[in-house]
């Protein structure tokens, strides 16, 4: 897939403000200071699409970003398990996180950041059980490969997946990133050009559903335990 462009449009405070669209749209989302900024720039390939900064915790709000014309979009969601913050702010983004990934009706995926650094952590562990528990589509990105040896990446990859496999009988799918190096960029291209193809599908097929909300989050039992993990 090519990026011709890629522009900003709209930051949102509450999944009721975000644009009404009806084209797919892929949330990222991790603990602070993921790298979560560096790998949206580097998939839309704009250094300053999103804004990075040294210090975690900068994304505030639900941030829109139109992709080659409003074929799709990228979206920014604040990053969680930033301590720093006091509890009632921790428990507004928990809402406004919560309502975006199990209200959003065009979320075609929500790639779930994880710093390839380091072992599984249980913040990223219960976040994944979350979205699983709930029906939202999700992919698993590993990030920061460029900081470790490929034998540290491939072991902490393992941990996790044997991790998630004592709850999960599949596993959502893996990539491993390099925002430094570009690595990664092409297949997760590669997964969002496939998944986008099926959406179309899906809404020529059915375009009764127009609308409606799509079939990834059906007779999902939608749950209120997401506080805890924020």
């Amino acid at each position: 897939m090519e990026i011709k462009n890629a522009k900003y449009e709209i930051s949102s405070a509450k999944v009721g403000q975000c644009p009404a669209t009806d084209v797919p749209e892929y949330a990222f989302i991790g603990r602070s200071n993921v790298g979560k900024s560096s790998l949206i720039n580097m998939i839309a390939n704009n250094s300053s699409l999103a804004k990075t900064s040294q210090k975690p915790g900068k994304t505030l709000l639900i941030n829109h970003f139109k992709i080659n014309n409003g074929d799709w979009y990228i979206v920014d969601l604040p990053g969680y398990g930033y301590a720093a913050r006091g509890k009632d702010q921790r428990q507004a983004f928990a809402r406004m996180i919560e309502g975006y990934a199990l209200e959003r009706q065009q979320l075609a995926c929500l790639f779930v950041l994880v710093d390839v650094r380091h072992k599984p952590q249980n913040i990223d562990l219960e976040f994944v059980d979350f979205c699983g528990e709930n029906g939202v589509p999700i992919a698993i990105v590993f990030t920061k490969a460029d900081k470790v040896s490929q034998k540290v990446a491939d072991h902490n990859m393992s941990l996790f997946r044997k991790e998630l496999l004592e709850k999960w009988e599949e596993l959502p799918p893996v990539f491993l990133t390099s925002s430094e190096k570009k690595k990664g960029r092409e297949t997760i291209l590669d997964f969002i050009e496939q998944t986008n193809a099926v959406w179309r599908s899906s809404v020529e097929v059915h375009p009764e559903n127009e609308g409606q909300e799509s079939p990834e989050h059906e007779d999902s039992e939608k749950s209120n335990n997401f506080d805890q993990i924020s």
